[in-house]
């Protein structure tokens, strides 16, 4: 009796806890009326472009996860802080076209005028329990406080490293608009936002921020769930086009054809993120490995990559470093440029000379964040 007691317990404490709003929202009614409507949408679930199974084994999801908490690991954290510098991101001429990156997929942009948040992460760590995927010493240098108003959030899709709640609730007074793939608003009008700010859209759609910057919604190769519900919210990466500059943001995504297609319609672009971290060869179809990454940023017709999805949380087993070795090596001899920035260094896209230091080849012991050039002791 006592096991029956304390297994019923666990179960009910399980099914409290996932009434957290942290968990978000389905899809129902008039949203899914429209989601129905897309034509990546079927059989009750969005699908990618190509057939991409989950996973590349005949592994159980269960044994693969087990294998990949409990199993032999190299170094998937640093020995100490990382390097990171603390920009006043509200001292920043907003005339100036610029990227933040925050680390992991987080960036601060400044294009046309505009300013700009992709799937920022400012918790601590990336997953509903707490304490589990936590983030590199060194690196959980900037709030919602360090960050001004904000004309445009984007985010990708719905995982934790992607949408975080509490940094969500914390920018809701200074976001203007959202712009998110299908569905995902749901997990916004759970947590009490402004609908009339939210716009939710299917791939190839655009968003005209203002008559000259549009936010081209692309296609990603993908999955999307906070819970054991995947793929009810689209998946999807962001092309930002201003008279001036085009930057590519590719979310999570696996290496696929859409990339060319991308680059063909939209490109050449003047910077681009990529997805280059956290691979494994068991989930390979929905990560891009840094060789798979290399080749995408040339598909794009990029001139400038920088390499996303690294540097601050740890989700596969490879050392934390091995993305940027890696597409260092891969880079090599392309035809864009490697740009891998510290944490918080500002990228200019003006043109001007800028060099950037393998700063993962340092130890990665710095204790104390540097000061960026030009910003503000708070």
């Amino acid at each position: 009796m006592v096991c029956v007691g304390i297994a019923i317990l666990g179960v009910v404490s399980v099914i409290t806890y996932l009434q957290h709003p942290m968990f978000g929202e389905l899809p129902s009614g008039e949203r899914l009326a429209q989601i129905e409507r897309s034509p990546n949408y079927a059989h009750s679930a969005f699908h990618n472009q190509i057939d991409t199974p989950m996973r590349t084994t005949d592994q159980s999801e269960w044994s693969m996860w087990m294998e990949t908490i409990l199993g032999e690991k190299g170094q998937p954290r640093p020995p100490g802080a990382v390097p990171a510098i603390k920009t006043d991101l509200k001292a920043l001429d907003p005339a100036q076209d610029l990227v933040v990156w925050l680390g992991h997929s987080s960036y601060f942009v400044q294009l046309d005028g505009q300013r700009i948040l992709i799937d920022p992460v400012f918790s601590a760590n990336a997953a509903p329990i707490p304490a589990a995927n936590r983030a590199f010493e060194g690196t959980s240098l900037y709030g919602a406080d360090d960050v001004p108003a904000i004309d445009a959030l984007l985010i990708s899709h719905d995982h934790y490293d992607h949408l975080d709640y509490p940094t969500i609730q914390a920018l809701k007074p200074k976001v203007r608009q959202v712009i998110v793939g299908l569905g995902v608003g749901a997990h916004f009008e759970a947590w009490g936002y402004d609908m009339r700010t939210v716009r939710e859209a299917d791939w190839n759609e655009v968003v005209a921020l203002t008559p000259q910057l549009q936010i081209h919604v692309t296609p990603a190769r993908h999955y999307s769930g906070r819970t054991f519900t995947r793929n009810q919210s689209l998946w999807v990466g962001f092309a930002l086009v201003s008279p001036e500059r085009r930057l590519f943001f590719s979310g999570d995504s696996g290496y696929a054809p859409h990339f060319a297609e991308i680059g063909q319609r939209l490109g050449p672009f003047d910077w681009v993120a990529l997805d280059a971290g956290q691979y494994d060869p068991r989930w390979a179809n929905v990560h891009m490995n840094p060789e798979q990454a290399a080749q995408a940023a040339e598909d794009l017709r990029a001139k400038v990559l920088t390499p996303a999805h690294a540097g601050r949380f740890s989700i596969s087993p490879h050392d934390w470093d091995d993305p940027f070795k890696r597409i260092t090596a891969a880079s090599q001899g392309r035809a864009y440029a490697l740009w891998t920035p510290e944490i918080g260094r500002p990228i200019h896209l003006d043109g001007r000379a800028q060099s950037f230091t393998a700063w993962w080849e340092n130890g990665a012991m710095n204790t104390q964040p540097q000061l960026a050039a030009g910003a503000k002791e708070k």
